[in-house]
């Protein structure tokens, strides 16, 4: 199975919550897990404002994880997305609709705890 894993799962997991007990699991097995560059940056810098090790927590998601490059055609359709999203959620994320927009490309699961995706069906909710 393809995982596309967001920043709020990788900071559960990272913490060792009840939550990323179940991204710990998605990484243990045997599935193929991508990330996304803007991911790296969300979580670097809430590990960073909690002044914790940003390094490590970098370390731990490139070596578990592909880095999956955006391409101009899912930056097009993740915009059109979040045009059309905020007119009915307002707090939807420009990276929430690349995220969803990127996994129906590679045909990926997101895992993440962030109601956004609540209505998605590309998602795993933790």
């Amino acid at each position: 199975m393809k995982y596309l894993i967001d920043a709020y799962a990788w900071i559960e997991y990272l913490e060792g919550s009840s939550k990323g007990q179940k991204v710990s699991e998605i990484l243990e097995a045997e599935n193929e897990i991508f990330i996304l560059p803007i991911t790296i940056a969300e979580v670097v810098s809430k590990v960073k404002r909690k002044e914790r090790n940003f390094e490590l927590a970098y370390n731990v998601m490139t070596s578990k994880s592909k880095i999956f490059e955006m391409t101009p055609k899912i930056a097009k359709n993740a915009g059109i997305l979040h045009a059309e999203t905020r007119k009915k959620s307002p707090r939807f994320g420009i990276v929430d609709s690349t995220l969803i927009e990127t996994a129906k490309i590679i045909n990926a699961k997101i895992v993440t705890g962030d109601p956004h995706f609540e209505n998605v069906k590309e998602v795993v909710i933790l």
